[in-house]
């Protein structure tokens, strides 16, 4: 407790260099928002949320393929309750359900193998949207789904991987006045796919990375060694019960033996180059036509993509709690409980 207490002590009172640290998994968003953990901080260390929540980075191109599909009465729509609410460049699933569209809310992509062999009068497309920690459940779900036979089984996937997208975002904050000095590395994709993959960011743009678990002693104790290490390009991990450097073997082995790797839109920031999962070839019968799917338009002023940069805080939206709130959202982070506008919302800041 002595040592949590002179780390508080350090945070609160810390003079030096302007600290701009981001975190990039939303339930890290959630867990920071909940601690009260920015009001920890002193005015020279900065928290900022980056492009960890899936749905949030999720194209409306995307959506507007899944409610296309939807439209079509042989299908249905399974997806996460999140995902039903976010608007593509017309309506959101939830507004084409409302419409009659054949949509449902599930909790699992495994209910979609259950449902499928009940109804084989319709195709069960899954909106297969996540990173590396929800890849691995559809591919288990796939083979199932080929294990007992089922040709009426789907996904329109929207798989993204972190690297890249981290990579990215530090190459294009360069020359920046306030560039991101330290990034909270994402605990759950890393306990998939280890934390070596960080190591040659960190040591290009002279970052450091700190994997981080989810209470509020851990994430103060990730975010004081992000501040001591400001200006070094090192990798760390603080949430070693869970995290080891290898990741999961066994379940990035899966993933390999149905998906590769493949270029992908995130929100706001385009294409980035080998920064998503797709089905290999061989299992094209399972895809509902994930390709291409790289356009965005968000025309009504929400800043949602400004946000998952880092470029501005969510209460810097001039939408934020007005025009955009939970009950009425504007944009994906907004939607999303793991989304920063969300979060920031529900906690009053």
């Amino acid at each position: 407790m002595e040592r949590l207490d002179a780390i508080r002590s350090f945070l609160k009172n810390y003079d030096g260099p302007e600290c701009k640290i981001m975190e990039v998994c939303g339930t890290h968003t959630a867990a920071i928002v909940r601690n009260g953990i920015p009001s920890m901080l002193s005015p020279k260390i900065t928290l900022i949320s980056g492009p960890g929540c899936p749905v949030c980075v999720t194209v409306t191109s995307y959506i507007d393929r899944l409610v296309e599909l939807s439209d079509d009465r042989r299908n249905v729509i399974l997806a996460f309750g999140d995902l039903l609410r976010v608007r593509g460049s017309v309506k959101s699933l939830s507004e084409a359900k409302a419409e009659g569209a054949g949509v449902r809310m599930v909790y699992s992509p495994m209910e979609t193998v259950d449902l499928a062999e009940q109804d084989p009068e319709h195709n069960y497309i899954f909106a297969a949207v996540g990173f590396e920690t929800t890849t691995p459940a559809y591919e288990l779900m796939l083979e199932e789904a080929s294990r007992r036979g089922l040709s009426n089984v789907q996904v329109l996937t929207s798989l993204k991987t972190m690297p890249e997208v981290i990579r990215w975002l530090c190459e294009n904050d360069r020359g920046k006045e306030h560039p991101v000095t330290g990034f909270i590395a994402p605990g759950h994709v890393c306990a998939v796919s280890g934390y070596e993959l960080y190591r040659p960011i960190a040591e290009q743009y002279h970052i450091p990375f700190i994997v981080s678990g989810f209470t509020g002693e851990q994430l103060l104790c990730t975010i004081y060694g992000l501040v001591r290490e400001r200006g070094k390009g090192t990798v760390r991990n603080f949430y070693p019960q869970v995290v080891k450097s290898s990741g999961n073997p066994a379940a990035r082995k899966a993933v390999e033996s149905m998906f590769r790797p493949c270029d992908a839109a995130w929100r706001g920031m385009g294409v980035i180059p080998g920064s998503g999962m797709e089905l290999k070839p061989e299992f094209a019968r399972f895809d509902a036509g994930s390709q291409g799917l790289w356009e965005d338009h968000t025309g009504n002023g929400c800043r949602c993509a400004d946000v998952l940069m880092g470029r501005i805080r969510s209460q810097e939206c001039p939408m934020f709690g007005t025009a955009c709130t939970p009950q009425n959202p504007m944009g994906a982070c907004m939607v999303s409980q793991e989304g920063s506008c969300f979060n920031c919302y529900q906690a009053g800041m």
